[in-house]
């Protein structure tokens, strides 16, 4: 399901974890990266390695680089809206892949708009 591409703003961005924030009501999840999990990771998943508690961590600094815009590009199969996602003019996927803090994921990389951004 493909969203509308109209950039938006989120005036009162909340972090979930390392690769998903809170806009209001919505549920934005990074475009192309993958974060390690808060909590463990379930036996049925692989999930990124690393420290969940310090990637959420860089990722709320990262919110306070500017003002949070968004562009959805589409939904996930949890109904989150995936997106790239601004701070001031920062892309946060690229922060949290440069600070070590989520792999890259190509399959999620909807058009290579990451890997084109982040030059990854």
């Amino acid at each position: 399901m493909e969203a509308s591409h109209a950039i938006s703003h989120c005036p009162s961005a909340y972090v979930v974890d390392g690769d998903t924030i809170r806009c209001g009501p919505e549920r934005l999840r990074l475009l192309g990266i993958d974060a390690p999990e808060i909590e463990r990771c379930p036996r049925w998943r692989v999930c990124a390695p690393g420290d969940g508690q310090a990637s959420k961590r860089s990722l709320i600094a990262a919110l306070r680089l500017g003002p949070i815009r968004y562009d959805p590009i589409t939904t996930d199969r949890y109904g989150r809206t995936v997106a790239v996602v601004w701070a001031g003019r920062v892309n946060l996927s690229c922060r949290q892949l440069e600070k070590g803090q989520a792999i890259y994921k190509p399959n999620w990389d909807n058009a290579g708009i990451i890997a084109r951004d982040c030059q990854t």
